[in-house]
């Protein structure tokens, strides 16, 4: 499986005036340790019933734009961006800017929302599952027609845009991947069967994704898609050093079921060495 480093929490050794430094340094571990992806978070505070909202977090385009001219192998991204961050249009404008800068190497990771209280906080409208998917759906398609040759104009239910006029163009041919996350079955699979290139889901137990799996499949058969077209990939939340051997033997049943990348999450204040540490856990 290839190896994605998830880097979701900032409260390192030496505090903010090390921050810089210390995400440069864990992004070129994971470069070093042969891993394809760097992710970050897209919140704009902590996630609460993961870590205390308290704690600190960066803004993720502005952190995977300062990784970009640091790196020069892995993909760049989010995990996942929330669909009402931003209109598609400047989102695609985003991510288009980020694979030029890397030299295509962006990806658009991007989900249907889930946390009333940043909304909140923020002051943006937090419409019902129903729409945040509806929109989840038309931002890929907008954001797709903003990478693509035609500039004519886009009218969607919830979205509209008098020209679709994107340059440059992304260096991602035939554009960046789309990485759709969640495991919905009713709605936001169906939405990967028809818009991803990338699937992501929490590492549930063997039998529940084995289940989302066979969904996701009926899915494409339903849409006519390649089911094996779209990339399955898990993220591993716990500190997989606590519990190798269950690390190692859950990459062997993810890998069973055919997916192809795991993310893990560097914990503790050092991330660097934790990416080092994790590195050498993966199964050869």
């Amino acid at each position: 499986m290839d190896l994605g480093v998830h880097i979701t929490t900032f409260d390192w050794d030496g505090g903010p005036a090390r921050l810089a430094a210390t995400l440069a340094a864990t992004a070129r571990e994971a470069e070093a340790a042969g891993a394809t992806y760097v992710t970050l978070m897209d919140h704009f505070i902590q996630a609460e019933g993961f870590m205390p909202p308290t704690d600190p977090i960066i803004e993720g385009y502005s952190g995977l734009a300062y990784l970009a001219g640091l790196t020069e192998r892995v993909t760049l991204g989010l995990l996942v961006s929330g669909v009402l961050f931003r209109n598609p249009g400047v989102h695609a404008k985003t991510v288009a800017t980020l694979d030029v800068l890397s030299g295509g190497r962006a990806l658009l990771g991007i989900g249907g929302a889930w946390y009333a209280r940043e909304h909140a906080l923020l002051g943006i409208d937090f419409p019902p599952p129903g729409e945040r998917l509806g929109r989840l759906e038309e931002a890929i398609e907008l954001c797709r027609a903003f990478w693509g040759p035609d500039d004519g104009p886009y009218d969607g239910r919830y979205y509209r845009a008098s020209e679709t006029l994107g340059v440059p163009a992304p260096l991602s041919q035939p554009a960046p991947p789309v990485m759709v996350g969640g495991g919905g079955e009713r709605t936001t699979l169906r939405v990967v069967a028809r818009q991803a290139d990338i699937w992501n889901i929490a590492a549930f137990g063997v039998d529940a994704l084995a289940h989302k799996l066979e969904v996701l499949r009926a899915h494409c058969d339903a849409e006519g898609r390649d089911f094996d077209a779209i990339r399955k990939t898990i993220l591993w939340m716990p500190d997989p050093r606590e519990e190798p051997d269950e690390f190692r033997r859950g990459l062997d049943d993810y890998a069973a079921l055919g997916f192809a990348a795991v993310f893990v999450t560097p914990h503790g204040p050092d991330p660097r060495r934790a990416v080092a540490e994790i590195s050498a856990l993966m199964p050869r």
